[in-house]
């Protein structure tokens, strides 16, 4: 089987459009959907996968830094995200007709997974403090730092939240996913998902202007 690894720079970076609808990574506005692109990816096909890389590691590494509040850490659970998809690419079938909201339930399990509750996170955030800023220009690192500092104040908000509301609210307000789809890929019913989002949003009330936060990158 062909062999597939995560790219170093980010594919949104490197993915510059050319004429034709063609971009330098071979993706066109004609790819297959997301299903017949994993069904390749499940065969073998690296370049199946690598489309499907392209068209959703943007979200997937969004996903991640709103629930991590660093970019840093993002980047790495996005790499990790996609290298455990790859390896279980012939086991998963969608049960949708886009692999986003199953790849976003494998970056919570991801994010969960590294770190034992949220509340260790933040104690950690708090005890190490800002991430140094790496070669870069000014107003890019601030803008980063200024993201980073937001979404701990995010995260400090939902912090008392139960999982299961914290998960619900993470893909459905901030990553944008449809409630059919969330309650597809967490095993649940359409309305335990809305129920849950509905009981996130009122206990956060005070905190309305926090739970839309993060520009995407």
């Amino acid at each position: 089987m062909g062999q597939w690894r995560v790219p170093v720079v980010p594919a949104w970076n490197r993915c510059q459009h050319e004429p034709g609808g063609r971009t330098r990574t071979g993706m066109t506005s004609e790819d297959p959907d997301d299903r017949e692109l994993w069904s390749r990816a499940a065969g073998g096909s690296a370049h199946a996968f690598g489309v499907l890389f392209d068209r959703h590691a943007k979200a997937v590494y969004n996903h991640c830094f709103r629930l991590t509040a660093s970019w840093a850490e993002a980047e790495d659970h996005l790499q990790a995200t996609f290298l455990l998809a790859w390896r279980k690419r012939a086991d998963v079938r969608l049960e949708r007709d886009s692999a986003l909201p199953w790849l976003l339930a494998v970056a919570t399990n991801v994010v969960r997974n590294g770190q034992r509750s949220l509340g260790r996170r933040l104690r950690n955030l708090r005890r190490v403090g800002e991430e140094p800023p790496v070669p870069d220009h000014a107003d890019l690192v601030a803008e980063r730092l200024d993201d980073q500092r937001r979404m701990k104040e995010v995260l400090a908000a939902v912090a008392e939240l139960p999982r299961n509301e914290r998960e619900a609210l993470a893909l459905c307000v901030w990553s944008g996913v449809s409630y059919a789809d969330a309650a597809a890929v967490l095993g649940i019913t359409e309305s335990s998902v809305r129920a849950r989002v509905s009981k996130a949003k009122s206990k956060l009330q005070q905190h309305r202007e926090l739970v839309h936060t993060g520009e995407d990158r």
